[in-house]
């Protein structure tokens, strides 16, 4: 199969090389099995006849507002980019070219439900590209197939993974090695309240992740009658990349967890034969796998061939000193997550969910869920290694002489933390450590593998914590509206320690007053809130390059999860630059007590409105992400984005908003329409039973129709 690939890639994919499409697989077939109603803000409702239409409607309506970016990411998996573009597409087309050849050898293993959706997909972006050829490099006809879907779900791991280890070497090889910089607004806030503390005495789910505002969240509806009725999050690019929503039974909500899910391992090179390693007492071949990438070269192609070298334990990453350097990955070829994800979607109960849970194809994050029975789950999930050694870490390698030596297994699924049901009625997750998902039923780290997270528990799960963490009944409504709190938990921890720091200098002109209206603040960040802005500069400033927790008088501590880190260590260097703040903030925006709203905005379209929220290291639950714009305004670009919220009665009452709306396209009247309305804290209604979304319908079509 793989040299089929490799011959098909010599030379530009031309029509006459496509074999024919079965009639069942053709849009103008599927295109008639289906129809996609747009409600208020554009939000497509999919109704059809099977599981195929289904896919080709999803593929269709996510290329209409997101255009050629869902072909390009199909494209991308196939590993042609370079054919098309040039080879600067070269290394991105190596790396998908293993997860292709892989989905090429799992295809057939998939049910026929998962292939029927990945077919469906393909077809929809064929007809897309078919239909709109101005949009696409002259000539642009890559005939996608199910294969190209699934491989955009194959999960392979990454170079920079190891790139740590590699690092260690002095060599320039891996001196360029380094792994992408971390955003600590990266994540995600998931609550789930149970029937005694809610006023319906429903089960009530909070969905908020935290993303940048390009990361393609798509808010969608797809139902088949009698086989799936689901409402949430389609990642832009494929059908599965469902990481949040809900069905009329259950639904949940992901939150990024960092479990350990590899290790490094050495083996002995074997002196007597090339390319030989050592392990049970036999010399064992590495596997040979040349590669070869076709790339536009002017108005020709050209070919580059690479070698990857791996063993039945996963890819070899290094050889050096007699060594063999192996990287076992526990995401090393994984294909069936959109399987799993379509069972999740159809579980009619927690049993159910569970059991697609088992198997094991989603790799990492904690999964908060919710169901029409009244349930309330929360699950650390990771395909963690169960390790018969201790964890040699991301910088060293672990010498096995035996397979037994190294992983092979999973921790259960059942051994991982979880909490159900717990006394409180609620659980809640900010991408946390497990512990501490309900206070008044707290796990114990030591009955988990030291390799599991260590406590920890940040400013932001410190604030969810005192915003749910009581006897309050609550509505959705209330749900909704204690989402968008504006405090900022941080400013509670050091803002007195730094009123007395400063007046203890006895200030004078802007500087007093500056602290006097510090100390008067309400220590929000409220859009017409006064003090925010200034605090923020200040506390950049005192930390600089130090970590947090070397800067506060009191760092965090385990034994006073909720009440730590607190004041402040170093109060010289905090009055200096208070000092510098003041003067800053003045520079920047005329004043140094401007409302935090006058500076930080969303812009998006026409819309330019003030918005509320700051950080997640400053402690807050309504996280945003800004950049300086040309007028030295901050405007928001990430983080809080898509908010959902659901009650699970007899029928789903559920909230939503999506702040950079359904398409990034600058004339789609689902640009910016959700804007102004997420900035205020509004949520739109869910359109979900058949009377809502006929009232809510806004037009209605056949995706794929020839205008």
């Amino acid at each position: 199969m793989r040299s089929l690939f490799l011959l098909l890639c010599g030379a530009p994919i031309v029509a006459a090389q496509t074999p024919a499409t079965p009639p069942h697989l053709t849009a103008a077939t599927l295109m008639r099995q289906v129809e996609v109603r747009r409600t208020a803000h554009g939000v497509p409702h999919i109704k059809a006849e099977n599981l195929i239409a289904a896919g080709y409607a999803e593929a269709y309506v996510q290329s209409e507002d997101y255009g050629a970016r869902v072909a390009m990411s199909l494209l991308k998996e196939r590993g042609e980019l370079a054919r098309w573009f040039g080879r600067d597409s070269i290394n991105s087309d190596f790396a998908s070219h293993y997860a292709y050849e892989r989905a090429i050898v799992t295809y057939p293993l998939l049910e026929q439900a998962t292939r029927d959706v990945y077919d469906g997909f393909a077809v929809g972006v064929n007809r897309y590209i078919e239909l709109h050829p101005n949009e696409f490099p002259p000539g642009f006809a890559p005939h996608f197939t199910g294969y190209d879907v699934l491989a955009k779900d194959i999960e392979m791991p990454s170079p920079n993974q190891a790139s740590k280890f590699l690092a260690r070497s002095d060599s320039a090889k891996y001196a360029k090695v380094k792994m992408p910089a971390s955003n600590p607004d990266d994540g995600s806030n998931a609550w789930a309240f149970g029937p005694t503390r809610t006023k319906s005495k429903k089960a009530i789910l909070l969905r908020n992740p935290h993303l940048v505002w390009t990361a393609g969240y798509y808010e969608a509806h797809v139902v088949v009658p009698n086989v799936l009725d689901f409402y949430g999050d389609l990642r832009i690019g494929g059908p599965f990349g469902v990481i949040g929503g809900f069905n009329r039974d259950l639904g949940w909500a992901t939150t990024n967890n960092d479990p350990l899910l590899w290790q490094i391992y050495a083996v002995d090179a074997d002196p007597k034969a090339t390319d030989h390693y050592l392990l049970d007492g036999a010399s064992l071949p590495l596997e040979r796998d040349p590669i070869t990438i076709t790339y536009k070269d002017g108005v020709g192609y050209s070919t580059e061939t690479r070698d990857r070298w791996r063993t039945p334990l996963g890819p070899v990453i290094e050889r050096a000193n007699g060594k063999i350097y192996i990287f076992r990955a526990a995401d090393d070829g994984e294909y069936r997550a959109g399987e799993q994800f379509l069972h999740m979607m159809r579980a009619k109960s927690l049993a159910e969910w569970k059991d697609a849970m088992r198997m094991r194809a989603r790799l990492n994050s904690s999964f908060t869920y919710a169901d029409r029975t009244g349930n309330i789950f929360y699950l650390w999930n990771a395909s963690i290694p169960e390790l018969p050694h201790p964890s040699a870490g991301d910088t060293a390698a672990t010498f096995i002489a035996r397979t037994g030596d190294a992983w092979t297994r999973y921790v259960g699924l059942d051994s991982l933390p979880q909490v159900l049901n717990p006394k409180g009625g609620y659980v809640h997750n900010e991408n946390d450590a497990p512990y501490y998902t309900n206070m008044r039923q707290p796990l114990d780290p030591a009955k988990y593998p030291p390799y599991f997270p260590a406590p920890r528990l940040g400013l932001r799960s410190q604030l969810a914590i005192d915003l749910i963490d009581n006897d309050r009944k609550m509505s959705l409504e209330d749900v909704v509206a204690l989402k968008h709190s504006y405090r900022m938990l941080l400013a509670d921890r050091v803002r007195d320690d730094l009123v007395k720091a400063v007046r203890a200098t006895n200030p004078t002109g802007d500087v007093a007053k500056a602290i006097d209206m510090i100390a008067a603040w309400d220590k929000t960040v409220a859009p017409d809130s006064r003090g925010g802005t200034l605090f923020e500069a200040w506390w950049r400033r005192y930390l600089g390059r130090s970590p947090a927790d070397s800067m506060y008088a009191v760092p965090w501590s385990a034994s006073a999860p909720t009440t730590t880190p607190r004041g402040i260590r170093q109060t010289a260097a905090a009055v200096d630059a208070f000092k510098w703040a003041v003067d800053e903030t003045t520079r920047r925006y005329g004043r140094f007590d401007p409302q935090w709203g006058e500076v930080h905005r969303v812009r998006r379209g026409k819309v330019d409105v003030p918005v509320g929220g700051c950080s997640s290291d400053m402690g807050c639950f309504r996280v945003l992400t800004y950049r300086d714009d040309a007028d030295g305004k901050r405007v928001a670009v990430g983080s809080d984005g898509w908010i959902l919220a659901v009650e699970f009665g007899d029928e789903p009452r559920a909230y939503s908003i999506l702040a950079y709306g359904e398409s990034p396209k600058e004339d789609s009247p689902y640009h910016a329409d959700q804007a102004e309305m997420f900035a205020k804290g509004q949520l739109k209604p869910v359109a979900w039973t058949e009377k809502d979304i006929e009232a809510q319908t806004i037009k209605r079509y056949r995706p794929g129709e020839a205008p």
